[in-house]
């Protein structure tokens, strides 16, 4: 009896070690929804565009639904709270990945227990714009312009406690400045009133701003990158502009939620990584101000640890906050 009984049990275990590796085989066997938690358009979307179109040569089958709201935080918690399934993923980025978590005093999701990082994809840094009718052409123009009248230079963001708005933070205690931060609510109604002349400054990721710096209608003065940007040669970085080590850009990953399969993962790491080493896609990315990546799962999971604190600082000393 008890021989029987050990027999059954052995069986019923192989069953289903069989059936969870058959479930693995055969994944992915239906569309795979990513989140992206913009609005349809921007640079965020275009990534994710751009990377599953790639992804559908390898078998996959994406359905991207964008999620705006909240600073990206809606789109990312329907991602934490989706069935650790493999088929819910999300596009995080900087700012609701490592920002939101200091911002906002009510974050519905934590970026480090609720999800599981898969790889790095890209990352863009952000330019420095003036509107036409201002007279600086560099950005040594405009820090000598600003220490002479100290907030009385404007400049504009997507809103308090983005990363174009902690970066300005951040350059200005670099050079010893002070400016007027105006912050919308997202990019269009800035770059309406920069061009319009009625701000003076506007910072923003370069797929954001590209074609307005393309057609004259405004004037780059400086990157928040270490190198310079592939499609704004001619425009030199902070840190080439005598703020050595200046660095804030921002970065764009796929996460799923928490308890992901590892199985699952470690397939759509390989297959993201492969994916980013094509010439075409790094040519359509580039083309949107972006920098190709890639990443291991795990070094992913230690940028946004390291971020969050990282970011957090600028966030505190900003003032910065979000109920």
């Amino acid at each position: 009896m008890k021989t029987s009984r050990r027999a059954a049990l052995a069986f019923a275990a192989a069953s289903l070690l069989a059936a969870t590796v058959a479930q693995a085989d055969t994944w992915p066997s239906r569309p795979i929804r990513l989140i992206v938690p913009f609005p349809a358009g921007g640079g965020t979307d275009i990534i994710a565009r751009e990377l599953t179109n790639k992804l559908t040569s390898y078998g996959y089958n994406f359905v991207v639904d964008n999620k705006p709201g909240s600073g990206g935080n809606l789109g990312v918690d329907a991602a934490a709270k989706a069935a650790p399934d493999g088929y819910t993923l999300v596009l995080g980025q900087t700012s609701n990945l490592a920002i939101n978590p200091t911002l906002y005093s009510k974050l519905p999701y934590d970026p480090v227990k609720d999800l599981t990082p898969i790889s790095l994809v890209a990352t863009s840094p952000l330019v420095i714009v003036a509107g036409n009718a201002t007279p600086y052409k560099t950005l040594d123009e405009l820090v000598k312009a600003a220490k002479a009248k100290p907030d009385s230079i404007n400049f504009a963001s997507s809103g308090n406690g983005t990363v174009a708005h902690l970066a300005m933070e951040s350059l200005q205690k670099a050079a010893d400045i002070k400016l007027t931060h105006i912050p919308y609510k997202g990019a269009a109604q800035g770059v309406t009133d920069v061009i319009g002349g009625q701000v003076q400054l506007y910072v923003s990721s370069v797929p954001t701003l590209l074609a307005h710096i393309k057609s004259g209608k405004m004037r780059p003065l400086a990157l928040t990158s270490l190198q310079r940007a592939a499609d704004l040669p001619q425009v030199p970085t902070v840190a080439e502009s005598g703020y050595k080590g200046f660095e804030a850009i921002t970065w764009f990953g796929i996460a799923g939620p928490a308890g992901l399969p590892k199985d699952i993962v470690a397939k759509l790491n390989t297959d993201i990584n492969k994916a980013l080493q094509d010439t075409a896609l790094k040519q359509k990315l580039s083309g949107q101000g972006a920098d190709v990546q890639g990443s291991s799962a795990a070094d992913f999971g230690k940028l946004i640890r390291d971020d969050i604190p990282r970011w957090g600082k600028l966030v505190k000393d900003s003032g910065a906050k979000v109920d």
